[in-house]
């Protein structure tokens, strides 16, 4: 896993006084502005050139899957002139190009990963960490251009990743395939503020006097333009123990891996391939995303005399080999970590890295370039920790003395690193599939598809149950919403919104919780409990006046066995702008943390704006706060929320105190108070493309568009989750 530190050549156009976009960060433009504006094409049609009917799974299940793996493992020893091979053997490559892939995921908002191929695209294509990835993706060009639509860019990094273990004689837990790729960048992942790129100097984004909790918003690593961490060291100190211990915890932490995974990884990666920093860093030119038409979308490109290639070839500035074999799988790496003492050196290219003393002939490697000079092994900082660290040595030691459990423990973490961010385990395609189910997979019991006679029958006892409109409803949405399209975690299907820990998160409001499902658990009968929540929702907007309202039955019940707490605490919302809750000022704006949690919902501008006007009058506010109920017909489903909003009749004034969070609205003529509201309400009416909107669910006429526009955004996403239904047909 190379990381290359150094940063981007000239002065960042964007203004450094805090006045660029929070919620974002940097955009594309921002750090190449040269960049050619293809998004201006964007109204007139998607950019997807499969168009919206192409099926991927359907075309991954026509897929040759045996030809292609046979296709892969003969790539791994055709060395190409244009990028040679070190050691004869592209795998370790294969292997970074995967896992820097996959490893973009965050827990935080579920974002990043290798689900949808974007490391083809800025900033990833071009961030330091990646330098060199694109002759990795260019290898693979023959082989994708070979089978076409049937694989993904996206599953084709991740397959070559692991058939690079296997050539090499690594162990390999299965893989699913899946990853329908995007032909776009993701314009709404926020990859921070920053603007630098990592180098020794610049500022991490972790104060050391306050852990990793301070770091922003749900971003995971160090640096900007890190994957995980600074191999050099925090800040590129190499003489940081106890901060290169932390920073590694907490930034696997983030991305949902614990210290047996840390360990396993960074040795299970490192036992093959190596660092490359043999020659001038200076003599690099452009990454990809600022290169010329020339180089044909290469970045990097070397102005040395060789061309920047096989010995003179710099990526991270680090140079050597992990290992004395590192074209195979062996357990030599802890052996060498542990055995020999270590002395800080630098590189050709000026990097930080240890180097072992007094090092045998034997344990020396091959040259990268030539197997007949021997040269020594090495190890950075991070792989330091892995010896320093009293945890981290503790789990080495006994990787080292039971190579069954690290080989089992390196496949499993390889196995969650590159498909954590896939989602439930039906997503997953192929003959590779593993048959066990993982914790970290969100597993659900399959579920029961109930009768309509039952349903009508539950349907009427919930009716009848004296539960009102606003607590159906609450608990509905609660259950639902937690869904997010980014890892497709989440969800009502396995009714977490009864377990740890959602239960008693404070935004679910536990004590009407408890109660609502309560009550349904004991009228439910046959019924799955998550069925009975969605059911109740329906009832609830059926007594408000909705008219039917569609229901999907088929869920499964979880169990909190089944449920890792701690995974689950990433989904709680800081804020909710849907049930106008939050209980502590944002980093971001309250709107614009309304568009971010709309975003990972899959909702659109329309979608969003008709779901928080109707859950409003229907009072699914959090704890019966009165902001934004601009209505005097309760519980019922009106456009009054917007036909109030909207009145010309309203002065809005910021209540004192409230650091402009919540308004007041008084009559024009009276002076009289008439609404409260906060700023998630406000910008429907101050926006002018929320307030287009508004504008038509407020009109004459607006009413039943508004209800059927509600209905249907509901049940979008209290299917969101539905993968059981919609993936069925590619298992049978």
């Amino acid at each position: 896993m190379d990381a290359k530190t150094g940063s981007i050549s000239g002065g960042c156009p964007v203004p450094h006084d805090g006045a660029s976009r929070a919620l974002l960060g940097r955009t594309n433009r921002d750090w190449w502005p040269e960049m050619l504006a293809v998004d201006i094409l964007q109204p007139n049609g998607p950019a997807n050139p499969l168009g919206a009917d192409f099926d991927y799974a359907e075309a991954f299940n026509a897929l040759d899957y045996n030809a292609l793996k046979a296709d892969l493992h003969a790539l791994m020893t055709d060395s190409q002139p244009w990028w040679p091979a070190d050691y004869g053997h592209y795998g370790p490559f294969f292997i970074r190009m995967a896992w820097h892939a996959a490893g973009t995921y965050r827990t935080g908002d579920g974002r990043g990963g290798a689900n949808s191929g974007q490391q083809r695209f800025a900033p990833l294509d071009s961030w330091p960490d990646n330098g060199n990835l694109d002759k990795a993706r260019r290898l693979l060009w023959p082989i994708k251009q070979k089978y076409g639509a049937n694989i993904s860019w996206a599953d084709l990094f991740i397959l070559a990743g692991n058939v690079a273990i296997e050539s090499m004689g690594g162990p390999v837990f299965g893989f699913g395939g899946g990853r329908a790729d995007v032909f776009e960048p993701e314009k709404d992942i926020y990859w921070g503020t920053e603007d630098q790129w990592v180098n020794e100097g610049v500022q991490t984004r972790l104060d050391p006097t306050k852990e990793m909790n301070d770091i922003d918003g749900p971003l995971a690593a160090i640096q900007m333009g890190l994957i995980y961490v600074n191999p050099e060291g925090p800040g590129g100190n190499p003489h940081d123990d106890a901060g290169m211990a932390r920073d590694l915890r907490e930034t696997f932490r983030r991305m949902a891996m614990d210290d047996e995974e840390i360990v396993a990884l960074t040795a299970g990666g490192h036992t093959f391939g190596k660092a490359h920093g043999n020659g001038d860093a200076s003599l690099l030119g452009a990454a990809p995303a600022g290169g010329d038409l020339a180089a044909q979308g290469f970045g990097w490109v070397s102005s040395h005399e060789s061309g920047g290639i096989g010995e003179h070839t710099v990526t991270s500035g680090i140079e050597g080999s992990w290992t004395n074999v590192p074209n195979k799988w062996t357990h030599n790496y802890f052996r060498l970590l542990l055995d020999y003492d270590y002395e800080l050196v630098k590189s050709p290219a000026g990097a930080h890295q240890w180097q072992p003393i007094n090092q045998k002939p034997e344990d020396m490697a091959p040259a990268a370039w030539d197997a007949s000079i021997k040269v020594p092994t090495m190890m950075t900082t991070a792989d330091m920790a892995m010896k320093r660290d009293p945890g981290f040595r503790a789990i080495s030691e006994r990787f080292r003395n039971d190579h069954a459990a690290f080989e089992d423990a390196f496949a499993r973490a390889w196995f969650k690193l590159t498909h954590r961010d896939m989602g439930p385990k039906i997503r997953y395609l192929g003959p590779e599939v593993p048959a066990e189910d993982l914790i970290w997979q969100d597993p659900v019991p399959a579920g029961t598809m109930p009768s309509d006679a039952l349903v009508t029958q539950v349907k009427a006892k919930i009716r009848a149950s004296g539960l009102t409109v606003s607590q159906l409803v609450k608990v509905a949405w609660a259950s639902a919403s937690t869904y997010r399209k980014s890892d497709h975690r989440g969800g009502a299907n396995g009714a977490r919104i009864a377990l740890a820990p959602q239960k008693d998160w404070d935004v679910n409001e536990p004590a009407l919780l408890a109660k609502v499902i309560g009550t349904l658990d004991a009228l439910r009968g046959e019924m799955s409990l998550a069925d009975a929540i969605v059911l109740g929702g329906v009832v609830g907007l059926e007594m408000a006046g909705a008219g039917d309202v569609p229901f999907t039955g088929g869920r499964g019940d979880a169990t909190q066995e089944q449920t890792d707490v701690e995974s689950f605490d990433w989904l709680e919302p800081e804020a909710d702008a849907f049930r106008n809750y939050m209980p502590k000022k944002l980093r971001i704006k309250t709107e614009e943390a309304m568009l971010d949690r709309a975003a990972l919902l899959g909702l659109s501008v329309p979608e969003m704006t008709v779901l928080v006007g109707g859950l409003r009058v229907l009072g699914a506010n959090h704890g019966e706060r009165g902001h934004g109920h601009f209505t005097h017909r309760s519980g019922q489903l009106t456009n009054d929320y917007f036909v109030n909003l909207l009145a010309m009749t309203n002065v809005w004034k910021a209540v004192d105190g409230s650091d402009d969070e919540e308004y007041v609205a008084t009559d024009r003529k009276s002076g009289g108070e008439v609404w409260r509201a906060t700023r998630a309400d406000l910008v429907f009416g101050s926006n002018a493309e929320l307030r287009a909107v508004a504008e038509v669910y407020a009109q004459k006429g607006g009413e039943e568009k508004f209800k059927a526009d509600f209905v249907k955004a509901w049940t979008k996403v209290m299917n969101a989750d539905r993968f059981d239904l919609t993936y069925a047909k590619y298992h049978a």
